[in-house]
């Protein structure tokens, strides 16, 4: 954990005194994510190329291997760390908060409360405001969204007022394109989740920039069917058949 009086600062905003005021902060952070990529990575040669793509953050897994999937190893978290400057997210199990704390005391940016991952708690989630990182939470619909965040009356009454959950809101499941992107954009997504399956085709750089411009630019037709000229080779060596995008909370991919 960061000592008393550190300063963090990603993209020349920097971020003090996070004990008196840690809530702000969450939600500071979690704000900077707006209308970016997050790409999924199994290694440091991933988060690379991520980053020179330009995503907005990376989020750490580990290629599931059977069994119980559970946080991954400290040490590639930390391996990642060091190997880019951008915002760096990593997955707990549900309900595991001593999974939380491990990863907030590596130093991690966000914490992903995964149902990817095996489920620590059917009847619990993580208590978030025993921690300073903002986490990330999936759900299918808004109830389930409010469930997660725990909401009081306060935050209830204002999702009504304005129609959505007053936090950012990403897409994830099976984004491989620009045009995919795009419309998730479109229809209100604040950014998107891209799985590590990208990084399996012959190009995975061009890949990613195209999302990351498709992201930025999704209100421009013309700006979107340049990105999404020469995708067709570079996409070579993905497997999208339909089994790849996996059910919401069946531990599958992004």
């Amino acid at each position: 954990m960061a000592d008393d009086g550190a300063v963090t600062v990603y993209n020349s905003s920097a971020i003090t005194d996070a004990k008196k005021n840690s809530f702000s902060i969450k939600v500071g952070l979690a704000q900077m994510l707006r209308g970016g990529a997050i790409l999924e990575v199994t290694n440091a040669g991933q988060a690379k190329i991520a980053e020179s793509a330009g995503a907005c953050c990376v989020i750490v897994s580990e290629p599931f291997q059977g069994g119980i999937s559970r946080m991954p190893d400290p040490s590639l978290i930390k391996e990642i760390k060091r190997a880019v400057s951008i915002p760096v997210m990593v997955k707990a199990r549900v309900g595991h908060f001593v999974e939380a704390q491990i990863l907030e005391a590596v130093g991690v940016d966000y914490i992903d409360e995964s149902e990817l991952l095996a489920v620590a708690d059917e009847d619990n989630y993580i208590n978030k405001h025993n921690f300073r990182a903002p986490f990330v939470c999936g759900c299918r619909d808004l109830g389930e969204a409010l469930r997660r965040i725990a909401a009081h009356y306060d935050i209830v009454a204002q999702t009504k007022q304005m129609g959505r959950l007053p936090v950012v809101h990403f897409a994830a499941g099976g984004i491989v394109t620009p045009a995919d992107a795009a419309f998730m954009m479109q229809l209100g997504c604040d950014g998107v989740f891209v799985g590590s399956e990208i990084f399996n085709c012959s190009d995975p750089y061009k890949q990613v920039r195209a999302i990351v411009q498709a992201v930025r630019n999704y209100n421009d037709p013309h700006v979107l069917a340049e990105t999404s000229c020469g995708l067709h080779d570079a996409m070579s060596g993905l497997d999208l058949g339909e089994d790849r995008v996996e059910e919401f909370g069946t531990g599958g991919t992004y």
